[in-house]
């Protein structure tokens, strides 16, 4: 259990909250205790911006050559190997996932945290030609500063990292808030920051709600820049928040990503990886393929496959091996998958599968089985609304121009896949669709070196790639003479 004196990381040392306030993280899976944490206050945020301000404006990270940045970065990727089953383990408790997908998360974290590493002293700016051999004009890239960061509890230490690793790359300090519900393996990435010698400040951790702790990390003047990864009224209530400070914005809310198949594709394929789109860590991902749109053609077969697999899927906890899916991450968040879906049947969508809490063995925990919800229309709130769990509303379409049509009417565009054996219409519906990542034929693989991000309401600015390293820069351009002379504009009359 982590120590309850002290969980909260400000300027250096470990510190309890300053009004003694804890709260208890609980596992998904079956209610029990993980840890206590400690809860932030307003003014445990106030001192943690301050020690990041005072921070980046020592040098004492900024300063240093991104060489070594970037060799502090390897090190963080060596440590998180070592100390993999620690951190797959607490990151399994606090979300209720299996374990197996969590190791599979630290790998990617890992990978991440070694991409920033190597790329940290290769964007040195350049040299602008000004036509004029005693101009020296260059381009260069600094940090922006203080980054306030707010990560979600679905895939707490990834988010993380896909903020820490650019950041320090480019030289920033920072102040992290974590989901509330999920804190213990950003907690755990702080001690791989101190114990590897990031000077004081530069990494700061607040836990607690959002409305006390992760606020002012959009508000407070002294933060540069804010990243938010979470959903959509809570990103346009940051974005608010940031516009009166002019502040820099990264924003990613979540999509309602479709997942097109098309009459030539490779059937099993298409199948198979159906279900990993929506229903992959309990459809628990913001790219999650939940909205599936199946040729005419083979629809009725494709559905009935589908729910057939979709009702072989065991449930259960994160360290049982057995386990195919794991929970939701808390009662409230299961009440509203179960009210979408509700809702959804009540527009007009029938039920094929799902619809329900886990079984009598999962009682304790906050299971929903998977659901698939076919003959959907795009007025279905099921079609419309992004529902965050583990549900797949069917469509249908005729033509290549209505697949396409079908697949951008959304509010959201942050992923979707093209699943045809031509060619042709590959390029055609990837290039046409208006969604930030388009896999054919796959689902959800992503890499470090392409950049991450969504279009409309999934929103603003990219991570990983090297679009986001320069998230985290202010660009200057240096002009400088080398023979000053007087210009003349302004004879003097003497």
């Amino acid at each position: 259990m982590t120590d309850t004196s002290a969980t909260l990381f400000i300027d250096g040392q470990w510190v309890p909250s300053s009004s003694g306030a804890t709260r208890t993280v609980i596992c998904p899976a079956d209610q029990s205790e993980v840890g206590v944490v400690s809860e932030a206050t307003s003014e445990d945020v106030e001192r943690a911006i301050l020690a990041a301000r005072r921070a980046f404006e020592s040098g004492a990270w900024a300063d240093r050559p991104a060489s070594e940045r970037g060799d502090f970065l390897l090190q963080v990727a060596d440590a998180l190997q070592e100390r993999k089953d620690e951190f797959a383990r607490a990151e399994a408790l606090d979300t209720g996932k299996r374990l197996v997908e969590a190791e599979g998360d630290m790998d990617d974290i890992t990978s991440c945290f070694r991409y920033f590493g190597k790329i940290a002293d290769q964007n040195p700016g350049r040299l602008v030609d000004a036509g004029d051999a005693s101009v020296i004009s260059r381009v260069v890239h600094e940090p922006i500063g203080v980054c306030g960061m707010i990560t979600p509890w679905n895939f707490p230490l990834l988010q993380a990292s896909w903020k820490i690793a650019p950041a320090l790359a480019a030289g920033n300090s920072f102040v992290i808030k974590p989901a509330e519900l999920t804190p213990h393996t950003t907690i755990l990435i702080m001690d791989v920051l101190d114990k590897l010698g990031l000077p004081a400040g530069v990494a700061n951790l607040v836990l607690g709600d959002g409305g006390v702790v992760g606020a002012p990390l959009s508000s407070h003047p002294e933060i540069d820049l804010v990243s938010f990864t979470g959903g959509l009224v809570t990103g346009r209530k940051v974005a608010e928040s940031a516009a009166q400070g002019i502040k820099k914005v990264a924003l990613e809310l979540g999509g309602k990503n479709p997942n097109l198949v098309f009459a030539d594709a490779d059937y099993e394929a298409a199948l198979d990886n159906a279900l990993n789109a929506g229903f992959l860590d309990s459809g628990l991902v913001c790219s999650a393929g939940t909205r599936l749109i199946v040729h005419e053609s083979i629809a009725e077969k494709f559905v009935d496959d589908l729910v057939a697999r979709a009702e072989g899927i065991v449930m259960g906890g994160p360290l049982d091996t057995n386990a195919e899916t794991g929970p939701l991450v808390s009662k409230e968040h299961r009440d509203k998958v179960t009210d979408y879906v509700e809702r959804g049947v009540a527009a007009g969508a029938r039920l094929r599968t799902g619809g329900h809490w886990g079984g009598p063995e999962h009682e304790q925990g906050f299971f929903y089985a998977p659901t698939v919800l076919d003959r959907c229309t795009s007025d279905n709130p099921a079609v419309i609304e992004e529902g965050f769990g583990p549900v797949i509303t069917v469509e249908t379409f005729s033509t290549e121009e209505e697949a396409i049509a079908i697949a951008n009417d959304t509010e959201y565009g942050l992923a979707g896949a093209v699943w045809t054996s031509d060619a042709g219409v590959a390029n055609r519906v990837s290039r046409r669709l208006r969604h930030g990542t388009i896999w054919i034929n796959d689902y959800h693989p992503y890499l470090p070196q392409a950049e991450w991000g969504g279009f409309k309401m999934s929103g603003i600015g990219r991570e990983l790639g090297p679009t986001g390293l320069e998230e985290y820069t202010q660009t200057k351009h240096i002009y400088q003479n080398t023979e000053p002379a007087v210009s003349g504009w302004f004879p003097r009359k003497d």
